[in-house]
């Protein structure tokens, strides 16, 4: 069987426990989990014994007056089971104990309410655990509402967690939304597995009514069928699916935990990229890259790592060293922002650029670190053009007619650094061009980027146009990588976004214009680097996901044969 036998290989992936799980739980009820068992264990009762031994017991307390006599429900010519075990049967869900729905007392009398019972609803009930409320029914209370004893089966019938069910270890009460089997012989944790089971979950919801709010009532309940096995064989059911769950978990668990650990390393390794030695940190990471980056939050982290290693120089410190031994004269970042400041004058005189608002000196208190020998701080709007943009009322742009320029809206027209046109207008104002980088200043998606590569489109108000004089558009990317983190973390409001103020003043760190075109290369080659790793993981995900399809094939298909 291909679930026991990957096992450990499928608990790899957190993701697979809860379905995993599932598995076991439709695997036990099919009498998959215990077919040694039953070869070893030949003289045993059989299912159809017990139900009649369940049968008169449930008879005599129904003429003690114990319990109340129930409906009973048609004989199950067409039953949904096929193929089961030899000594298996095939039954109601209420041929196992009898049951009961919770009910309200009086909430306008405060007598009924104290600490005598814990007093249940849907929100105490989960398939992991019971919650029992300190506060619940008085002594008077519970006369006006219903005893559930311990060891019941308890199940919410009704809304979006109906199907919910675990079993109460003390005597409690509850409301009208539960519904509750109390077993007679059979374990009530074989009931539970059953109860569980995606099988017997899908007939709750399946009988259910209400469409806004769905419920199940208890007659429908009691006359789910269900497989019922001999009770030896339930309790060795039970056995062996607790065995089960616990490797599960415990192998969830260590997973957890040997994610855990990596991030941390990987967090811990990746600091200290950007404050110590660069290049003897990056060596040693590099001969553990598959170990370490197998997991896509560790990716997303060395892609943030190399940004930052970027804009403090220790990118290019090689690149650096070799320019200075072999005596090539590099322009200093200096004269490189004097000429862009030359070069801006002279638009903005011949009317083909706006001037801007004088932005404020940097102070000592906004420089973060010590820059390279070359380089120099400035703000963003000292080197770039920030074109914004503005929006079109309905009847000024067509989603379908292709009229006059594209129109680009927002996030969703930025896709993998590209610009997807979906609209366009007769009636433009806000103009991008070519080449300029566009980037999302409004919504969810802020600090999403593209290259425009349309020669001339009308941009929304969500949308912001980046073109440089004289230095790298390629760098600025960079830098604006770095910053639409903080931009994002930093978007606050009702539709998060940054304004133009915030862009234009932004402090950023300005090298040589040869040296941006190095830390442009270096940043391509690594974020190739973070591309093909991100591919092997999404390979290897894609491997256990097909592994699981082909485990649930295996069951649900012997499901079909042996289950209408």
């Amino acid at each position: 069987m291909q679930l026991l036998q990957h096992f450990k290989e499928l608990t790899i992936r957190p993701k697979n426990a809860e379905e995993l799980k599932g598995l076991i739980l439709e695997l036990a009820i099919q009498g998959k989990l215990t077919a040694n068992w039953r070869k070893q264990n030949k003289d045993i009762e059989p299912a159809s014994e017990l139900l009649d031994r369940i049968q008169k017991e449930k008879e005599q307390l129904v003429k003690s007056k114990k319990i109340k006599k129930e409906k009973t429900f048609p004989i199950l010519d067409d039953k949904p089971f096929l193929n089961l075990p030899l000594n298996w049967e095939c039954s109601y869900l209420s041929d196992l104990g009898y049951a009961q729905t919770g009910t309200t007392p009086p909430t306008k009398n405060p007598d009924n309410y104290g600490s005598f019972i814990p007093f249940l609803g849907p929100a105490n009930i989960s398939n992991s655990s019971m919650e029992y409320p300190v506060e619940g029914l008085s002594e008077e209370g519970l006369k006006k509402g219903r005893l559930i004893e311990a060891n019941s089966l308890m199940m919410v019938c009704i809304g979006g967690s109906m199907g919910k069910c675990n079993v109460n270890t003390k005597d409690v009460s509850c409301n009208q939304q539960i519904n509750v089997l109390t077993t007679i012989y059979s374990p009530i944790e074989y009931i539970k597995i059953v109860c569980q089971s995606p099988y017997f979950q899908k007939e709750v919801w399946d009988r259910s009514t209400g469409s806004a709010t769905p419920m199940i009532n208890k007659n429908k309940w009691l006359q789910i069928p269900i497989s019922v096995p001999p009770l030896e064989e339930q309790k060795e059911i039970v056995k062996v699916v607790e065995t089960l769950f616990k490797e599960v978990e415990q192998l969830e668990q260590l997973t957890v935990q040997r994610i855990g650990l990596k991030e941390d390393f990987v967090t811990s390794a990746l600091h200290q990229l950007t404050t110590n030695n660069a290049n003897q940190e990056w060596t040693f990471l590099q001969d553990h890259f598959k170990s370490f980056f197998d997991e896509t939050t560790n990716i997303k982290k060395l892609r943030e790592t190399v940004l930052q290693l970027a804009v403090q120089g220790k990118l290019t410190a090689d690149w650096r060293q070799q320019q200075s031994q072999s005596g090539a004269e590099v322009e200093d970042a200096s004269q490189l922002l004097k000429r862009i400041q030359e070069e801006k004058a002279q638009l903005i005189k011949d009317k083909k650029i706006k001037k801007e608002k004088a932005l404020p000196p940097i102070t000592k208190e906004e420089i973060p670190y010590e820059l390279p020998e070359g380089w120099v701080w400035c703000r963003m709007g000292e080197i770039i053009n920030l074109k914004s943009g503005q929006d079109l009322k309905p009847n000024e742009y067509s989603d379908t007619e292709i009229i006059g320029l594209p129109y680009v809206t927002g996030a969703s027209n930025l896709k993998n650094e590209k610009v997807i046109i979906s609209r366009w207008t007769d009636a433009p104002r806000s103009f991008a061009y070519k080449g300029d980088l566009l980037i999302t200043c409004k919504g969810s998606g802020v600090g999403k980027m593209g290259w425009l590569e349309e020669e001339k489109v009308h941009i929304a108000r969500q949308i912001m146009a980046i073109s440089t004089i004289c230095s790298s558009l390629n760098f600025i990317k960079v830098i604006m990588d770095v910053n639409a983190m903080i931009y994002r973390k930093n978007a606050v409001g009702l539709i998060p976004g940054m304004d133009r103020k915030t862009v234009l003043e932004t402090i950023l760190v300005f090298p040589p214009l040869e040296e941006q075109k190095a830390i442009v290369a270096k940043v391509n080659a690594l974020m190739g680097l973070c591309d093909a790793l991100e591919q092997e993981v999404q390979q290897s995900q894609a491997h256990s996901e097909q592994l699981m399809q082909s485990v649930l094939r295996e069951v649900f298909e012997g499901e079909k044969r042996g289950l209408v």
